[in-house]
């Protein structure tokens, strides 16, 4: 089976929006195409990242918050730029697995979505310059890596282990590092990592993967189709499952049982809140039905619940962890 990007020349016709005749459902069509849930988890990690650093100098907190608006906003069109581009490059692959999407439903023109994605790629890289060395190098190397991911030839999400590697390198190790040696920056702090940032960096990097895994399960349809290999299509969806729940599973554990050996943080409160966190994660795995040996239940709606679950546990995260920080 060819590898190579689905033609995305067939547009359906006469559902296009345009923002100056309806412009409420124009722009709840780019909140779907922006992904919610990806806005959310930008925008708790930017905020999540700064309180961090605030939780040792909060006296700084007026000093940063101009510092904080700018690296927000710059993530959340650099998140639109990733993501966009992403949907420009999969309209007929999203027809089968996300049909609700503006570009797949045809809401949005191919050349709508390349406006957006234009525009939100030169805001983001634009307010990184004026943002300073290291927010620049968060967003740059994130819009390099988005742009690798999707974009032909290189188009890497072809391939599970380099698709992966965007992801862990974006979401789990440069947004974490890059934005705490900003804020930092912008204080006048030491350009030093804690361990309690290296110990949530890694329980992110680990996260990502499951998040990466669980994503792919219920598309296997469309991936199969077009070329994109996938685990989920090599080993099976209840495996992948298992795999991805094993891989949170170690997250947690191993988050509560570092702990102890923490500086900066409340060391029961983090070790205690993973705990309850993994017994609920536990629980709510139990209620996705599997229909065989290998596959997912397709037409049961508990596994898009858990995959939002999944979701809110990443969210979470952002809260727990600072928190965790300012109970010290």
């Amino acid at each position: 089976m060819s590898n190579a990007a689905p033609s995305n020349s067939s547009m359906p016709q006469g559902k296009r929006l345009r923002f100056t005749q309806a412009p409420r459902p124009w722009l709840y069509a780019l909140w779907k195409f922006w992904r919610p849930h990806t806005v959310i988890g930008t925008s708790l990690s930017v905020v999540g990242i700064a309180a961090i650093v605030l939780a040792s100098n909060p006296l700084l907190f007026e000093t940063l918050l101009e510092s904080v608006g700018i690296a927000v906003v710059a993530c959340l069109l650099g998140n639109l730029y990733i993501v966009g581009l992403n949907q420009l490059e999969d309209i007929a692959i999203d027809r089968i697995n996300k049909p609700h999407l503006p570009l797949a439903a045809g809401e949005f023109s191919v050349a709508d979505g390349r406006w957006i994605v234009g525009l939100a790629g030169l805001g983001a890289a634009g307010l990184a310059v004026v943002g300073g060395p290291w927010l620049l190098a968060t967003v740059g190397l994130s819009l390099i890596i988005g742009t690798a991911y999707s974009l032909p030839p290189v188009r890497l999400k072809r391939f599970p282990f380099w698709a992966s590697v965007c992801i862990l390198a974006v979401r789990g190790t440069i947004v974490n590092l890059g934005l705490f040696l900003h804020f930092s920056d912008r204080l006048n702090l030491p350009l030093t990592i804690p361990g309690r940032v290296w110990a949530l960096t890694a329980f992110i990097l680990l996260f990502s993967i499951a998040i990466a895994l669980f994503k792919d399960i219920p598309d296997i349809e469309g991936d199969r189709r077009y070329g994109i290999s996938t685990l989920s299509l090599k080993l099976g969806q209840r495996n992948v499952f298992n795999l991805a729940l094993g891989i949170l599973t170690v997250c947690y554990l191993g988050m509560a049982l570092v702990a102890p050996w923490l500086v900066g943080v409340n060391r029961l409160f983090l070790a205690g809140s993973h705990l309850l966190v993994l017994a609920l994660l536990w629980w709510m795995s139990r209620r996705v039905p599997h229909s065989s040996q290998t596959d997912i239940a397709p037409k049961n709606l508990a596994y898009p619940r858990f995959y939002q679950f999944i979701w809110k546990l990443f969210f979470l995260q952002y809260l727990m962890f600072p928190l965790a920080c300012w109970l010290v």
